[in-house]
């Protein structure tokens, strides 16, 4: 029996198995980075152990130094999560040779699966060796890892030694594996996959559909269970190719054998041999702790002669701190608080007052919802989305609650170029113009001083905030009866609350201020200075970081005075795992370029200058 469980990750994940560990009365041994030092799964651990530096390639990439924790820990297991090691063989076998239980598949059946390119060839599929007019677009893949990381989508043959160096290098950084594939890319495909669990007597489980169509930069945003929509036949096609893919291997514990379909068609993708982010839809809908059945396996138990039955529909949405407007960028900070109302679940690496830093991905949080239907699944998690507090950076969150209530959504007829097409429409800034109101009544709360002598009408006070990129400028007055403002009544107004009646609606708004961040409703503002600082002004054509990050790489040959064109990539930032191209605005001459391989960059620093034509 094992009676003490490593994680080998780190955030959500761990937090994820030390629950199940925790209801099962195993011990629970976490490790961290110096950057996670204070993270939520470091402190609900039973034991933490430190692994010094920051970087993945440093700690969570380091495997000798994960078994030497456990062993000190006195672990007798290790877990592996997602990401980082959980499908390097290696590890694996290094966990084994070390005389731990691995709570994972044989590394011989990793070894298989985890290199896409070998996955293919054993099903009988073959990489494109050669790449022609005639193949676009394609896709180029990081043959290890997943999760978006070094895919590039090529639609031009000149487009593709970028892609393929870009792809490697991104690939390298995160799974400490430079190889790549190109295959062909399929338009307006659905991206659905099976669960699979297997254990060691020769049961294999595929366990229902799920549905994970809307994708940012090849990662998953919104995934369900079932697959909506599915014929009868394909539906069976799929569980008897994931079943099939499991025995090539003798594979054992939980993994995922994913597809694209189109055309009615099953077009095999890889078979990711670790538990998936999305699980909880399919633990929703088949009353299962993948976990606790992984733990279970891992001693040897047998599963049962078939998995239990499926019931209802299960939606999970990905929480992200970042700005889907800007290029889905990336966002750091202090998270002052985060709360989901109750009826859903809520898995997360995240408690109030931590901090998001940018050395690992920017997924704040999971949200599930399960109904008896999928409507009704649908349209309890959008309007749990919608109400949850969410207080610190740009998430987002709009993203999610629109792409729920998005007809193509709600209908079952989503594909893979769901965000492709209606990016814009779902970026659009919800404009609430009571919002700065609110903000500015509930921070003139208790400013009023009035003595009874007083009879003239108070000069109109002004404040200024920002909101969704633009400026907005509010005025209010003090008078006897307390605060009022132009084409509104003010109901109530203190700190907290503000209560606004407009049109005979009345309307409240919570308020809530972190320093100049304040937090009306669900709306994000920034207080601004009365008189802006105009030494802040940019030079034109300024490149500056939109994000913390990294330098990993200038263009090649790249040097004050060189001419540049519009949207060529100049500088490229390394941030929460993923590389971001920062182009040339316009055609013109670079006149300054500050940046270096290497550079650690805050946002808003000036990486170089690009003099228009």
């Amino acid at each position: 029996m094992i009676s003490s469980v490593l994680v080998a990750n780190r955030g959500e994940i761990a937090c994820r198995v030390f629950r199940t560990c925790r209801a099962s009365g195993i011990r629970t041994v976490a490790v961290h980075s110096d950057a996670d030092e204070n993270a939520l799964h470091a402190r609900v651990a039973d034991t933490a152990v430190r692994l010094p530096g920051a970087a993945p390639a440093e700690t969570y990439l380091r495997g000798d130094l994960i078994v030497k924790a456990a062993l000190a820990s006195g672990a007798d297991a290790v877990h592996p999560g997602y990401g980082f090691l959980s499908e390097n063989a290696g590890f694996a076998r290094a966990v084994l040779d070390a005389g731990l239980v691995w709570i994972g598949p044989p590394p011989e059946a990793i070894e298989a699966m985890a290199s896409k390119t070998r996955a293919k060839r054993l099903l009988g599929i073959e990489p494109l060796r050669e790449v022609t007019e005639a193949d676009l677009p394609v896709l180029v893949k990081a043959a290890a890892g997943g999760g978006g990381r070094g895919m590039r989508i090529v639609r031009r043959l000149d487009e593709l030694p970028a892609a393929l160096e870009g792809a490697r290098a991104e690939a390298a950084s995160a799974f400490g594996d430079g190889e790549v594939f190109v295959e062909p890319y399929l338009e307006h495909g659905r991206h659905v996959e099976v669960q699979i669990i297997a254990d060691t007597h020769g049961t294999v489980w595929a366990l229902g559909t799920r549905d994970c169509s809307l994708q940012r930069r090849h990662q998953k945003v919104v995934e369900e269970a079932p697959a909506p929509g599915l014929p009868t036949a394909l539906r069976q096609e799929l569980r008897t190719l994931a079943v099939r893919a499991a025995r090539a291997v003798s594979y054992t514990g939980a993994g995922t054998v994913e597809f694209l379909v189109a055309d009615g068609r099953a077009h095999f993708l890889e078979m990711n041999t670790r538990l998936q982010v999305e699980h909880p839809v399919t633990e929703a809908v088949f009353g299962l702790d993948l976990v606790a059945e992984q733990i279970r396996i891992a001693e040897g138990h047998a599963l049962g002669t078939e998995p239990p039955h499926a019931r209802g529909h299960a939606v999970e949405a990905r929480l992200y701190a970042e700005d889907p407007a800007r290029d889905w960028a990336p966002q750091t900070g202090t998270l002052h608080r985060l709360a989901v109302p109750e009826g859903v679940r809520l898995d997360t690496g995240y408690t109030d007052g931590d901090t998001i830093g940018v050395h690992y991905d920017p997924m704040l949080a999971k949200v599930v919802a399960h109904a008896p239907t999928r409507a009704e699944a649908v349209r309890r998690l959008a309007g749990a989305l919608e109400s949850a507090v969410v207080h610190g950076p740009v998430t987002n969150r709009d993203l999610l609650v629109r792409s729920l209530r998005h007809p193509e959504f709600t209908s079952g007829r989503m594909d893979t170029g769901f965000y492709d097409r209606h990016l814009g429409a779902l970026t659009e800034p919800a404009r609430d113009p009571h919002a700065p109101l609110a903000a500015a009544l509930a921070d003139a709360h208790g400013r009023s001083r009035f003595g009874g002598w007083r009879n003239v009408p108070s000069q109109p006070q002004v404040k200024r905030y920002e909101m969704d990129g633009e400026e907005h400028e509010v005025r209010y007055r003090h008078t006897r009866e307390g605060l009022a403002a132009d084409g509104v009544r003010v109901v109530h107004a203190d700190a907290g609350l503000v209560v606004l009646e407009a049109d005979g609606v009345r309307r409240r708004f919570e308020v809530s201020r972190y320093g100049d961040q304040v937090h009306v409703n669900t709306v994000r503002l920034t207080a601004l200075p009365r008189f802006p600082d105009p030494t802040t002004q940019l030079a034109p054509g300024s490149l500056v970081a939109p994000m913390p990050g990294t330098v990993v790489r200038i263009a090649e040959g790249l040097t004050e005075g060189a001419t540049v064109q519009a949207g060529q990539g100049l500088i490229w930032l390394e941030a929460m795992k993923m590389q971001h191209q920062i182009s040339a605005p316009a055609a013109g001459t670079l006149s300054t370029l500050n940046a270096r391989p290497g550079q650690q960059v805050e946002p808003g620093t000036v990486l170089a200058v690009v003099q228009p034509t």
